[in-house]
């Protein structure tokens, strides 16, 4: 395994190497970093050469300079492709990873041989009334905040712990506003676009991608398929690696050893 780092658009960006073999690229979710995927890097680099980047924001890699859309984070995709002179990878992403790219195979920025996606986001999202109604209320209080003499800020940050998400909540305020519009930044009318056979893997007890979420997609796109992983979350692959690990061998031709 090597640790190396990239310059992308000024940006410091941290990855790692591990393997030989065709290339196969690793991107994690929200508020994570390479680290999270190191059990995943470590298995299919038996088969595979593997890159485990910490993406744009996280990790060790610079923090962007404004808040970013989706359309940046597939621009991201294509820039540490491009730099590397990878070609035709397999690509696998988690949560906002695997929205990523989404975004990335769905506007055509470059070839892709196989894609993974283990509880991603990316399309619209349907919100329980009890949900839209602490989204409101944060939105009423925050707009008061703004009126009633005295510290904002520490008020502000008062009503996100109590009605914003942990993911949010603990987010540097550039990522805050990232989030915030990634959210609201559905794909699925990109998503017919993507041609490569896609993978879609969720924890049947994922409750921040539900497998409707997979299920929504797979319908979108050409040539995707559906796993659901029993007694697992958002994070199947470290929950039930044994059961995943079997999955991607059959997927991507890899070779359990």
């Amino acid at each position: 395994m090597i640790i190396l780092n990239i310059k992308i658009n000024n940006m410091n960006i941290n990855y790692e190497v591990e393997g030989e073999g065709n290339p196969l690229i690793i991107f994690h979710g929200w508020l994570a970093s390479s680290e999270t995927m190191m059990a995943l890097q470590h298995y299919l680099s038996k088969s595979f050469k593997v890159y485990n980047v910490d993406v744009i924001g996280f990790g060790k890699s610079d923090l962007p300079k404004e808040p970013m859309h989706i359309n940046d984070f597939g621009d991201f995709i294509k820039n540490f492709i491009n730099a590397l002179n990878i070609k035709n990878p397999i690509l696998v992403g988690h949560s906002n990873g695997g929205n990523s790219i989404i975004n990335y195979a769905g506007r055509n920025l470059g070839k892709v041989e196989k894609i993974v996606l283990f509880g991603s986001t990316g399309v619209k999202r349907k919100v329980s009334l009890k949900t839209q109604i602490k989204i409101y209320t944060f939105k009423f209080l925050k707009k008061i905040s703004n009126i009633i003499p005295g510290d904002k800020e520490k008020r502000r940050e008062k009503l996100l712990k109590k009605f914003g998400s942990s993911d949010y909540s603990n987010s540097p305020e550039i990522l805050r506003k990232t989030m915030s519009n990634v959210l609201n930044e559905p794909q699925e009318k990109i998503m017919p676009n993507i041609k490569a056979p896609v993978l879609l893997i969720y924890g049947e007890n994922d409750t921040a991608t539900p497998v409707e979420y997979a299920r929504r997609m797979e319908k979108l796109m050409p040539n995707a398929g559906v796993v659901v992983v029993k007694n697992a979350g958002h994070f199947s692959f470290l929950e039930q690696p044994g059961f995943v690990y079997r999955v991607l061998d059959s997927f991507l031709g890899g070779e359990s050893k």
